[in-house]
């Protein structure tokens, strides 16, 4: 009996180790993609081929279609007055799906615009990542609700769901009547207010589009819903029929969720670096590559492609995240790339433009956590005329930031190289 019992406990112990180590090797996974080209070639294409935007469509289950209007809303000078007058057009349906959602002026501006729409009559819809969120007051949602606003959050963190609580939505999502949608960096906060030009007014990049890629949009909000709900929603309602599209510009909204595998997140990146030919500009808060896009950094510019990286600066809110990219510079550097990092305030926009022609906005960092772990979204665009907006946008940017240069970076003291070390160890959480 007494041997029984042991060899049970001892069952029991691997049992608890092996899921232990299932449960760590799982929410540490990185993402797979080392090259990109034909097998035993080096065959690519770029943003001047057909073929590249079809290989981005299908990689990345992306339809890209003629006939957007598309506007680049930067920081939320330019963005939140447009950004309620379009909220309070709506008379059929209005949908908002929100990663960060923090008491404020800006909560209480958004809940006047959703309570007056229901009002109104249109159907409205607010889903909120439960983690982003938790600060807001409990009577606000219920608030929302006694008047009619349908709340739903996403992935509450529960103990029988604990294998949830690592993926979250990252995911921005305004659309309006089925016809006008947002997307990008933006979020519910008083910090977006402002020029992004000073401390504390966050520095972000927004689009605002219309055509086909709507549908795109509120497809992706449909999945969060559904899962957060029960409810598939469908009809036209949500998804009317489109009117003939007339604007100029070819997109697609990709919608990127997390996999055990390659994500669309990492093949979209991957596909978009090895592409480029004359220059690749990479806008991003959150800068932390892996050995394998740093490797697929340093051969464009090993390529003679200007490869240039904006990301935050010291007024970062995610020292750890920081400290981590820092710790991949100077490899960077040696090769090529050029680093600046935003200096008046929180950089906090994820754009990238190749060669003046291919180019994305959206919630997409450059981290293991939003190509692994989160779902986002990225309004692709194959268009000059928003290429070349792109590129004037990053070099108005490099006038309030500083080039990080390899010799002024190797003289960093021996606390940043620690801090550093300490923060690459954690760097496929960040």
């Amino acid at each position: 009996m007494h041997i029984l019992v042991i060899t049970l406990l001892v069952a029991l112990g691997l049992i608890v180790l092996a899921l232990a180590l299932i449960g760590a090797l799982y929410l540490t996974r990185g993402t797979p993609v080392q090259r990109v080209g034909s097998l035993g070639t080096k065959d690519r294409s770029t943003p001047g081929d057909a073929m590249f935007a079809r290989a981005l469509a299908l990689h990345t289950k992306t339809p890209l279609a003629e006939g957007h209007h598309v506007e680049l809303m930067i920081n939320g000078d330019q963005t939140y007055d447009r950004l309620w007058e379009d909220m309070r057009r709506a008379t059929r349906s209005l949908t908002v799906q929100m990663y960060y959602y923090q008491p404020g002026k800006m909560a209480e501006t958004i809940r006047e615009i959703l309570v007056a729409r229901v009002r109104a009559g249109a159907r409205v819809l607010l889903l909120h990542d439960a983690f982003g969120s938790s600060k807001l007051p409990e009577h606000y949602m219920k608030g929302l609700e006694a008047a009619g606003v349908v709340v739903a959050a996403f992935r509450p963190v529960k103990w029988y769901e604990l294998h949830k609580a690592q993926h979250r939505s990252h995911i921005r999502v305004v659309v309006v009547d089925g016809a006008v949608a947002w997307t990008g960096g933006f979020g519910i906060d008083d910090k977006w207010y402002g020029d992004g030009r000073q401390k504390d007014q966050w520095r972000d990049s927004n689009v605002r589009f219309e055509g086909p890629a709507v549908a795109q949009l509120q497809a992706t909000f449909a999945a969060g819903w559904a899962e957060a709900t029960g409810d598939l929603l469908t009809g036209e309602t949500f998804f009317p029929i489109p009117e003939a599209a007339d604007g100029t510009v070819c997109a697609g909204l990709m919608h990127a969720a997390p996999t055990i595998g390659s994500t669309a997140a990492e093949r979209f990146l991957a596909l978009s670096i090895a592409g480029a030919e004359r220059s690749l500009f990479v806008t991003n808060s959150y800068f932390v590559p892996d050995d394998d896009f740093c490797t697929l950094l340093s051969d464009a510019a090993g390529r003679g492609v200007d490869v240039r990286i904006l990301t935050t600066g010291r007024e970062t809110d995610v020292k750890t995240t920081w400290h981590a990219g820092r710790a991949r510079y100077e490899e960077l550097l040696t090769r090529g790339v050029r680093i600046f990092e935003y200096r008046p305030t929180m950089m906090h926009a994820k754009t990238i433009v190749v060669d003046d022609v291919w180019g994305a906005v959206g919630t997409l960092n450059f981290d293991n956590r939003s190509l692994a772990f989160n779902d986002e979204t990225m309004l692709l665009l194959n268009d000059a005329e928003t290429g070349q907006r792109l590129r004037q946008i990053f070099e108005e940017d490099l006038a309030y930031s500083d080039e990080i240069t390899l010799e002024s970076f190797r003289r960093r003291g021996i606390r940043e190289r620690l801090l550093e070390r300490l923060a690459t160890s954690m760097s496929r959480l960040l």
